[in-house]
């Protein structure tokens, strides 16, 4: 904001700062240099003076520029305005042009988003609106490291508050976030500028500035398939945005629309980062062609059609090949994708007909070929006998498709009936005695039920076809699921529940099945082996179904198998890693314990001696070696039994609210008395954690400790404490060499020693009990890169607040 002023100024404007926070930043207030700044004004708000923006002596020097920083500030109490973006609407509203200042987190429409991410409620926000009403918006980026690393040489805040603010605000993922947030707000404000001046100059073409690619879903099966694919697209390019678009027609009518699988879809592209879109338009090809332009769209993803060559040769053109012609600039894929009928039942074999075909086919039987003969009579003369004949065949044929055979018999005796009586002469009356007539009555019939049989054996085998199919696709997606790693028994369970339309599926010893079971034609069962049975409830399976349904049996079978498996390798794996602790706690014992027990022993045995007369001082030296090595071999003991009850899970707890300023201390004093002391920041205002006061105190020294063997004598340890989220975390900050990202799990595990440079004090176990101690507290301990070198433990625990 200053250079923008000082530039405005070399250029001959008229610029006044109104108000410049420069938290005594040196570099920041020698750009106040040569820029007129007005004087702020004062008032006495709780027996303290504060200073304020002048607003009224502003508008009073009514400069052509005013420079006026922190646009979300809201002022004192008793200025007329309760914050300043109002002071700077009056600035503007005088004529006056305002170049001010907001962070992204003080933006209306991002402040929840930006409690969630930093655990920081703001309540000190500007409206999105007045942002947007700015003639110019200028990002300032900066890369979250290059940003932390001006904070590590405090040129942002003072030194003695760097270590608390990188730990805790300005952490790495924050900044990330928020530089995120700020970069989608002004990308969004440009698309809006974009628009505008298309839609003020009438530009219809598509403008390649950023990839939208644009999915159609009907809400078919296929669905799925496409918008993953799309995204695929869209993440392919820096920005890619994807939308998805369901066109409905006028009258709310659509064929072959499922609302669930919309619903699905629905949530699957807003999963993936996507907008869901609803568009009314009998025409379907140009209501997608009209929202793709209307969107800036660049391409356009649509399902491949599901006609055959006969069916698109009758009905020309499909909704694709329509859309590829309207698309001009618009890239359209068409994508291919499998019917998939997961969760349906599957299609009966039978050729039983629904109870509302089988009425409807006799009666139409015997109305279709009345209503035939009423249109012939009021035409007579217009066809001959054999077209006559023909047009009551061709309607034998459309009842055999809706009721089938008997159906199509009665159609057939009726239409010959009424043949012989209205136009076979003598017209009016039958001709049962002509042998002719007779003969042509019964092939018609007999044509008629051949035609009539054909079919309905044609519909027979298409629902056989559709059957197998259906079992075909049903296996393979059972197959798929075991491939794929789905192969749990539950798992198993689900998706046998949803192919065969069931209630409930469950796996059940063979005593527990019942004969009443047995007997209810509502339960089927199959024996998967071991004793058990696969019982479906809710539904009555025809023989077919049970086949398939052996089929999943047989699976379900080898995942019982698979799982009770897994579950002994499980009972087995913790017996192994005992043996491997065992293992490591001897090599550790045998070399780590022995040192302070020799230097004890060696200094008790020389008090002892008679041999040798030491002075007063060399008496105490030894007493203090003897003590020291008692001391270090009672830690090393303690973390040993401590790390065998956390493996052994026997560590007993007792949970309560805690203070850290009464436990840290309490952790201090327990390291040893040469070790330097480190530097304590925040605990005053720390909230209690909800902690084991002496398990976390071990953790707290154990963290210590390990910092200051790698931390260099002028730069002592720093702790800091700060509150996030419903959460309290302590960080243990070093200035040593750093950890590299590989070794940083490695560091939790029982004897290891990563980097010390004194292998002789410890065992390796401080780290992976300090974690292990603080997880059991319901914890995490987790490692950072401090800022400038070094390596940071943040312990985060609940706080009990």
């Amino acid at each position: 904001m200053l250079d923008e002023g000082r530039r405005r100024a070399a250029r001959g404007a008229d610029v006044v700062v109104g108000v410049a926070d420069t938290r005594r930043r040196p570099h920041t207030e020698a750009m106040l240099a040569g820029l007129e700044t007005l004087e702020p004004a004062r008032a006495v708000h709780d027996g303290r003076v504060r200073t304020a923006f002048d607003l009224d002596r502003a508008l009073r020097r009514g400069p052509a520029v005013l420079l006026v920083d922190d646009l979300a500030r809201a002022n004192a109490p008793g200025h007329r305005n309760a914050h300043r973006w109002q002071d700077v609407e009056e600035l503007l509203a005088a004529g006056i042009d305002v170049v001010t200042t907001v962070n992204v987190q003080h933006l209306e429409s991002l402040s929840d988003v930006v409690e969630k991410i930093t655990g920081v409620p703001r309540a000190e926000t500007v409206p999105d609106a007045v942002v947007r009403r700015a003639d110019q918006i200028e990002l300032v980026d900066m890369d979250p490291q290059e940003l932390r690393r001006r904070m590590a040489h405090g040129n942002i805040h003072p030194p003695e508050e760097v270590d608390a603010t990188l730990a805790s605000y300005f952490r790495t993922g924050n900044l990330i976030a928020l530089r995120e947030l700020a970069l989608l707000w002004v990308a969004d404000r440009v698309d809006e500028a974009l628009h505008r001046y298309r839609s003020e100059r009438g530009i219809g073409g598509v403008w390649e500035i950023r990839e939208r690619i644009v999915v159609a879903l009907t809400g078919g099966p296929e669905g799925d398939t496409l918008v993953r694919r799309a995204s695929r697209i869209a993440a392919r390019t820096a920005q890619g945005r994807l939308l998805a678009v369901h066109v409905v027609r006028s009258d709310g009518l659509a064929a072959g629309t499922s609302s669930a699988a919309l619903a699905r879809q629905r949530q699957l592209v807003e999963s993936l980062g996507g907008s869901f879109h609803t568009v009314v338009g009998d025409d379907v090809p140009t209501a997608l062609v009209e929202f793709a332009r209307a969107e800036n769209a660049t391409q356009l993803v649509l399902g491949t059609s599901r006609r055959g060559r006969l069916e698109r040769f009758l009905t020309g053109r499909g909704i694709g090949e329509t859309t590829v012609a309207l698309s001009e600039d618009i890239d359209v894929h068409t994508v291919t994708h499998e019917r998939a009928g997961h969760g349906r039942p599957l299609p009966s074999p039978r050729s039983t007909l629904p109870l509302s075909r089988r009425i409807a086919g006799p009666l139409a039987g015997l109305v279709l070929p009345l209503l035939l003969t009423l249109l012939l009579h009021h035409t007579r003369g217009v066809f001959n006998l054999t077209s006559e004949a023909l047009l009551f065949l061709v309607a034998v044929v459309g009842v055999a498709c809706i009721g089938g055979v008997v159906s199509a018999l009665v159609a057939a005796v009726a239409a010959s009936l009424l043949l012989d009586y209205w136009f076979i002469p003598p017209v009016g009356a039958f001709s049962l005695g002509d042998a002719d007539n007779m003969l042509a009555l019964a092939v018609f019939v007999l044509v008629a039920a051949v035609i009539a049989g054909a079919v309905d054996r044609s519909l027979r085998l298409s629902r056989r076809a559709a059957r197998a199919t259906a079992e075909a696709e049903t296996l393979s997606s059972l197959a798929g699921s075991v491939v794929r790693g789905d192969h749990t028994v539950p798992a198993l369970l689900t998706r046998t529940r949803e192919i065969f339309g069931a209630e409930s599926a469950e796996l059940v010893p063979s005593s527990d099945v019942t004969a009443a079971q047995t007997g209810d034609p509502s339960v089927s069962r199959v024996a998967v082996g071991d004793g058990h049975f696969l019982v479906l409830r809710g539904r009555t399976l025809p023989s077919s179904d049970r086949r398939v349904l052996a089929a999943f049996a047989a699976h379900v079978t080898a995942a019982a198998e698979h799982a009770r498996l897994a579950e002994a390798a499980a009972e087995v794996e913790p017996v192994r890693a005992a043996d491997r602790m065992r293992t490591a706690l001897l090599a550790a014992v045998s070399h780590d314990l022995r040192t302070p027990l020799a230097a004890g022993w060696a200094a008790v045995a020389s008090l002892r001696s008679t041999d040798v007369e030491f002075t007063p001082d060399e008496r105490e030296e030894l007493l203090a070696t003897a003590d020291e090595s008692m001391a270090r071999l009672a830690r090393l003991i303690d973390n040993l039994l401590d790390m065998s009850r956390l493996q052994a899970g026997a560590l007993k707890l007792s949970l309560r609210a805690t203070e850290l300023d009464e436990v840290v201390p309490a952790a201090l004093d327990s390291l040893p008395s040469d070790a330097p002391r480190p530097v304590l920041h925040g605990f005053d205002q720390a909230p209690p954690v909800f902690a084991d006061p002496p398990l976390l105190e071990r953790v707290i020294a154990n963290l210590v400790g390990n910092a200051s063997r790698h931390s260099p004598p002028a730069h002592p340890v720093l702790l800091t404490v700060s509150a996030l989220a419903g959460r309290v975390e302590l960080r243990v900050v070093d200035r040593g060499p750093g950890l590299p990202a590989g070794d940083r799990d490695r560091v939790f595990e029982p004897f290891q020693r990563l980097g010390d440079t004194d292998n002789t004090t410890g065992v390796g176990l401080g780290l992976a009990l300090a974690r292990g101690l603080t997880e059991a507290m319901s914890g995490t301990l987790t490692p950072e890169d401090t800022p400038g070198g070094g390596l940071t433990m943040v312990v985060s625990l609940p706080c009990a607040g």
